[in-house]
């Protein structure tokens, strides 16, 4: 692409590039892969109807063959993804901190391609593990591909790479049984994480709720590493990256994530799916910190750690521009599973750190993708070809789609006119910062990284009670499974230096000795000022996010008979709001309303469930109320919702239904529609008789905007744990 030209990349420049390998099926007679039409597919060719099968059927030779050879090893980390398309658009030129020519003008759409992932399952394993996730984005830039392959936690277990391949070995199966898939509840990830307390701060993520993220269109996502931004003057500032979805930050309670792996394994990539079939496009706005270079030992802590955080309230995070994904794929092995991202993939404008985690994998994605995509010319695969042309002297090798021309394909020659040839800088190419390095050669960590506590003591004081309840359900779930005492003890003892209590509780519930308080320990605090025992960031606490209603999925449950006037205000409710109503009952089919209009009912009490869903509303209608209530399946998808405390929203006729959830009203024809005091539950939205729908029904969408009510869980934590 030839920026001087005043040719401009366009959101379907990648599609348009790709068409010329899609094919369709429809009406096409079929053909061999040699294009030899086929005029039977049923029966291979024998030596009589009994007979033996002769070798000379090239047909069937043809097919098995490359059934056989259609499977590719997956990832060994991130393989279970999913991949969609969109574009990116920057908001201001950022001229003066990077030459990165996608970062400049607002006008220009530049094509991504993005893999979401869990990291340590298999491909076939479900999708809501307790897990960090994959955040993999790749720019079709002007200037060449752009691959910022991130998570959705913003810092690692390991400092430096080379303890990479000791991390995947402890957190997958254990190699003698093969057990347990996708989860880091056992002994040799314990094991590893007690005897490296490096580890300690990306614990408190993945023990938190970003570990089960509500969707992927609900998580953010980060580069983790120190990267350099560098203008065309030369100049540099270390930069960091964020990718911030515009429907806040939300996840899933445990027993729901748990539930959701048995009764819909796809949750996430169905959720992704489906926003974009129905135009509801995820979007994220992407975000940088950015310090100078004379500001990089400012800090109290090594901004080349990846085990670090640059808090948010010390250096901001600028958002400058953002990113809609708006088509899915046509073929998720061609393009998902043929994907190959790497982290050396830059455009000038963008450079390294000496984070000697992000230095590793420098070298280690070129070397996966080789031997899972079959060789050097994985750069050729649809999915993975710039839309900048690619001219250099490299030939040959396994699956070469390009046909070369002319003699010569070595530099520097004299019969091909030194063609291609490198160029300089003011026309584009890439030249690396000059920073300056020297010092001995030596197998040593700087001092600086030594601190394994102070960030994720910060973690843990940045976050609720609620918040911090269910990191310590989720350690004492974890380190419950461990078989071993000794090493449930020795994790007991490694948190104990981020926090006392967290420490104390986890020994509780795993059945160890707790720890004792040192002198000089200090209670935990939620506010900036003071040391390290008390500083907060409460950019890290997800109560602090965006609230939004657009695109929540929920139950609406009706049979015949329903309260025609007071459904059609709460569709319209949820239409005005983008909220997705899906009608569940006993039987697929229409139900009849009270004024005898119809809907078709989507699922049965058999073929959903009550954790696929953000919120459950029982539609008015004593006809129809008196037929749900004689449902057990019915009143046990309440009585989930109430307790994952999602929004319930139901008329006062609905009393005895509620009631049978476990849900109380003292007296329920003298309810206020919308409970706001603090001791009251903010979820449980009851239509009072004499109540206009329209009014319940914003009251309603205002619920399911908040995404749970934690009042609920708050009642169950005792007054003196709670810090708030």
């Amino acid at each position: 692409m030839d920026h001087k030209k005043g040719q401009q990349p366009h959101k379907d420049m990648k599609d348009s590039q790709l068409e010329e390998f899609r094919v369709s099926d429809a009406g096409e007679p079929m053909t061999t892969n040699q294009g030899v039409r086929i005029s039977e597919d049923e029966h291979s060719l024998k030596a009589g109807a009994r007979g033996p099968t002769l070798m000379e059927d090239f047909h069937f030779r043809e097919k098995l063959t490359h059934f056989d050879h259609e499977r590719i090893p997956e990832r060994v980390v991130h393989a279970r993804g999913f991949g969609v398309h969109g574009y990116f658009q920057v908001y201001k030129p950022m001229t003066k901190y990077t030459k990165a020519k996608f970062l400049q003008d607002p006008s220009i759409k530049t094509p991504v391609f993005v893999r979401f992932s869990t990291v340590a399952g298999s491909r076939g394993s479900a999708d809501t593990v307790r897990d960090a996730r994959g955040f993999a984005t790749k720019f079709y830039t002007e200037d060449g591909n752009f691959d910022l392959v991130g998570n959705n936690i913003p810092v690692f277990f390991i400092q430096d790479a080379l303890k990479f391949p000791d991390l995947v070995h402890a957190f997958k199966p254990e190699p003698h049984n093969e057990m347990p898939q996708a989860s880091t509840a056992h002994d040799t990830h314990w094991d590893f994480i007690a005897n490296n307390t490096e580890s300690a701060h990306m614990v408190m993520w993945t023990m938190s709720d970003r570990a089960i993220p509500r969707s992927y269109r609900m998580m953010e996502g980060f580069g983790v590493h120190t990267f350099r931004f560098v203008n065309d003057k030369g100049e540099a500032h270390f930069v960091k990256f964020h990718w911030k979805p515009l429907l806040g930050v939300h996840s899933l309670v445990w027993d729901e994530a748990q539930k959701i792996a048995g009764k819909d394994p796809d949750f996430h990539r169905r959720d992704l799916w489906e926003a974009i079939e129905t135009g509801n496009y995820p979007e994220f706005e992407f975000g940088v910190q950015m310090i100078r270079e004379d500001e990089e030992f400012n800090f109290d802590f090594d901004i080349l750690d990846p085990t670090k955080i640059w808090p948010e309230e010390l250096i901001p995070v600028q958002r400058i521009g953002k990113m809609t994904l708006n088509r899915n794929v046509d073929n998720v092995f061609a393009e998902t599973e043929q994907a190959a991202f790497h982290v050396g993939n830059v455009v000038p404008g963008i450079d390294f750190s000496n984070d000697p985690l992000l230095q590793g994998r420098l070298f280690s994605y070129t070397d996966t993708q080789l031997i899972r995509l079959g060789g050097p010319n994985f750069h050729e695969i649809p999915i993975n070809r710039p839309v900048a042309e690619v001219h250099n002297n490299q030939r040959e090798g396994y699956h070469r789609m390009t046909i070369n021309r002319g003699q010569t394909s070595y530099h520097k020659n004299s019969l091909g006119n030194n063609d291609p040839r490198p160029v300089s800088q003011l026309d584009g190419g890439y030249a690396h910062y000059q920073e300056k390095v020297e010092g001995r050669k030596v197998r040593a960590r700087s001092d600086s990284f030594k601190d394994h506590y102070t960030q994720a003591k910060l973690f843990w004081n940045s976050m609720s009670d609620v918040e911090k309840q269910h990191i310590i359900k989720a350690f004492r779930f974890e380190v419950g499974k461990v078989r071993s005492k000794s090493v449930q003890q020795q994790v007991v003892d490694m948190f104990a230096n981020v926090d006392l209590t967290l420490a104390e509780e986890i020994a509780l519930g795993v059945g160890v000795t707790p720890p004792k308080a040192k002198a000089g320990d200090e209670a935990s605090g939620t506010t900036m000022a003071g040391g390290a025992e008390t500083k907060a960031s409460p950019a890290l606490s997800q109560l602090r996010t965006a609230m939004s209603p657009a695109t929540r999925k929920v139950a609406v449950l009706a049979a015949d008979g329903f309260d025609a006037d007071e459904m059609k205000a709460v569709l319209a409710a949820f239409a005005e709001a983008k909220v997705v109503p899906e009608v569940v009952s006993e039987n697929l089919g229409m139900i009849a309303g009270s004024d005898g209009s119809r809907l078709e009912v989507m699922h049965t009490f058999l073929t959903s469930d009550s954790v696929l869903f953000d919120a459950v509303y029982v539609a008015g209608g004593e006809k129809s109320i008196a037929k749900l209530q004689g449902i057990k399946e019915a009143v046990n998808f309440v009585t989930e919702a109430y307790n994952h405390f999602k929004t319930v929203g139901a008329s006062a006729q609905a009393a005895g239904l509620l009631s049978g959830s476990g849900i109380h009203l003292a007296d329920p024809a003298a309810t206020s529609g919308y409970l706001t005091s603090p001791d009251e539950d903010t979820g449980l939205v009851i239509r009072k008789e004499t109540e206009d729908a329209g009014v319940f029904a914003r009251q309603l969408v205002d619920a399911i905007a908040m995404h749970r009510h934690w009042g609920r869980e708050m009642q169950m934590i005792p007054p003196a744990k709670r810090t708030d």
